[in-house]
């Protein structure tokens, strides 16, 4: 899930000269009415190649892929592309008269330092988009592709992207299914029924080669993939999430986060075993505890967490490889990689929005 619906909107907000009002209500206005827009509804069936691409009657949307990543000089890395669509209203149009607003967001992440562009497109230009024969997604040149002998699934994507100082080109290779998050890709966020169309592809291996200040380097790891689209996603007291994706040794994998609210927050996650099964967890099977705080661009935000799944007999504790992975776009939130150790080790990610 995840920063995703903050930044869309507030681009939407920006490019349509919107009034401030928008963010009164929730998180960036996610609480708000969705009038006009498609909402999602429990029990409906997601339908492959056309649920990769884009869903116009639905007000928020987001391709996100986050990579845990080592170099040939033996350090770790973190990188991030992201793309995300947020209609000011429902449908297509042609030219600068089409309502959906495109934001690219890329970075890497390293030991002291987090690299970070940002990119802004409308509709119907032909500037940014998603296409599913081949699948294709991109804003300007920065792209993520089908890259295989199946051009219609996401089970091989060539992952491109550059800023300042920074560039990557990553090659992603499944070798596990796509994962419905929720209940068949119905994820609720909220006891008030808010939810979302929500799936992932946690299995990708990774190679490729990432390049800073004009050094490349050779990189190898381990890629998620989260899709995930709504128009209402969150309940009007709730004011920011928590969100992790774990790769755990074992070949198991942990998707969980925390909607933050005025009483105890929302917690939803998912077990997912090595060999694709899923396994939904609910409030009371998920335990989330900050244990280590930092100031991070003028934020006190907690970086370092224990999280518990007893049933599961998990029991880590999670450390940033930066304290200060800010990602400084024009809506500003925390995500960067992380390592973890306790009952198991391993790598993910971890996005925080709304401190």
């Amino acid at each position: 899930m995840n920063v995703r619906m903050q930044a869309v909107v507030l681009v939407a907000v920006i490019m349509s000269c919107a009034s401030a009002h928008v963010f009164a209500q929730g998180f960036a206005g996610l609480g708000s009415d969705a009038q006009g827009f498609a909402i999602p509804k429990h029990g409906g069936t997601l339908s492959f190649p056309a649920d990769h691409g884009a869903h116009p009657d639905y007000r928020i949307e987001w391709w996100y892929v986050t990579a845990n990543l080592t170099g040939e000089d033996k350090k770790q890395y973190g990188a991030q592309w992201t793309l995300f669509r947020s209609a000011l209203a429902p449908g297509n149009e042609e030219g600068f008269a089409d309502p959906q607003v495109w934001i690219g967001h890329a970075a890497i992440t390293t030991q002291t330092h987090q690299y970070v562009a940002e990119r802004f497109g409308r509709g119907g230009v032909g500037q940014a988009g998603v296409e599913t024969t081949p699948f294709r997604a991109w804003i300007d040149d920065w792209q993520m592709a089908a890259d295989g002998a199946d051009p219609h699934t996401l089970g091989n994507l060539s992952l491109s992207a550059n800023g300042p100082d920074f560039s990557y080109g990553l090659h992603l290779k499944a070798d596990g299914p796509l994962v419905l998050q929720g209940d068949n890709g119905f994820s609720v966020k909220s006891a008030d029924g808010q939810a979302s169309y929500y799936y992932s592809q946690p299995f990708y291996g990774v190679s490729g080669a990432i390049s800073i200040s004009g050094a490349p380097v050779e990189v190898t790891g381990k890629a998620w993939l989260d899709r995930e689209w709504s128009s209402q996603p969150l309940a009007s007291n709730q004011t920011g999430w928590d969100w992790f994706s774990l790769h755990m040794e074992s070949g198991d994998k942990l998707m969980a986060f925390r909607l933050r609210d005025n009483k105890d927050g929302f917690i939803s996650a998912n077990w997912i075993s090595a060999d694709g099964r899923t396994a939904p967890l609910s409030q009371g099977d998920v335990q989330l505890e900050p244990t280590r705080e930092a100031m991070v661009n003028g934020h006190q935000m907690p970086v370092e967490w224990r999280i518990r799944v007893p049933g599961r007999s998990l029991d880590i504790t999670t450390k940033p490889l930066n304290d200060q992975s800010w990602m400084a776009t024009s809506t500003p939130y925390w995500e960067g990689p992380i390592n973890f150790t306790g009952s198991t080790s391993g790598v993910g990610y971890l996005e925080m929005t709304g401190y």
